[in-house]
């Protein structure tokens, strides 16, 4: 069990980039009672990363944890309740990401399993987990709006319900993507869009579930969108010499890990500390 009052955060998909920018600036938030577990899926570049964190702030400790494995997440969820009794910090951020020589069809199995299937089973295992004043988040994208779908393709993702629809929806559309025929419907053609509107809708889904009980105890539930980054992966899709680095785009989200809730924000995706309209359409009243 941890230190009483010690807090323990995980960051996923940290050994670069945005993860390892989460990783560094709660460290630096946090306190050296504190524990910030940086993961990823191998066990090299975990140790490398961990070690170069910078000293001072919270201990860093790397776990190996791979997303894709269907038991990971439950697994690493027990050991950390085992040592620690519960979570206090997760950021949801690992991501396989594609480029635009990718055929999707190949990829989309290994995409879906890291991006929506992982998200959707960190969710399952940490949200148990979260003590009061808990943050559980997940980084998506401004993409995952229902804005950049078909207004006929809505019907997959608006008003789940649970993590379960979720994970059927997102396996439809991965089957179709894999066997051809989402291309002569009117599925988009870059996977991201799809992707992140399943992790978007994910979070909504279980925060529908969830929303009462997390708000009376300070729990924070959400997408968070870090806005564009100048990192090598985005480079090949958009001109990114303006964008933020890493660092720089950590720290709105470490805002909403380390700062007192906003019952606005749960359930929601966040960017730069706003909420970004999950619909295209105005709210019915009741």
């Amino acid at each position: 069990m941890s230190n009483s009052g010690a807090k323990v955060a995980v960051v996923t998909g940290a050994t670069q980039g945005l993860g390892l920018a989460l990783v560094e600036g709660l460290a630096q938030r946090l306190s050296t009672a504190d524990t910030v577990y940086l993961t990823g899926r191998d066990a090299e570049r975990v140790r490398r990363a961990a070690e170069a964190v910078p000293a001072g702030g919270a201990r860093v400790v790397g776990e190996v944890f791979d997303v894709a494995d269907p038991a990971a997440a439950g697994r690493f969820a027990g050991r950390l309740r085992d040592r620690h009794g519960g979570v206090d910090i997760v950021f949801g951020n690992a991501v396989m990401r594609v480029g635009p020589d990718d055929d999707p069809r190949a990829v989309v199995g290994a995409y879906t399993q890291v991006n929506n299937f992982g998200t959707t089973r960190l969710l399952r295992a940490f949200a148990p987990l979260l003590r009061d004043d808990g943050r559980l988040l997940v980084v998506a994208s401004s993409l995952g709006r229902l804005h950049h779908l078909a207004p006929v393709l809505h019907r997959h993702f608006d008003g789940l319900t649970s993590l379960e629809e979720v994970d059927e929806q997102v396996t439809a559309w991965r089957d179709a993507v894999a066997d051809g025929s989402a291309r002569s419907g009117a599925w988009p053609g870059f996977v991201n869009i799809p992707s992140k509107i399943g992790q978007v809708a994910a979070v909504r889904a279980l925060a529908g579930q969830r929303r009462e009980a997390d708000l009376a105890r300070g729990i924070l539930l959400a997408a968070v969108c870090p806005g564009m980054m100048n990192t090598p992966t985005s480079a090949l899709w958009w001109d990114v010499r303006d964008a933020a680095a890493p660092a720089t785009a950590a720290v709105p989200l470490l805002d909403l890990a380390t700062e007192p809730v906003k019952p606005e924000h749960y359930g929601e995706l966040v960017r730069f500390g706003e909420v970004l309209p999950w619909s295209p359409y105005p709210a019915r009243s009741a």
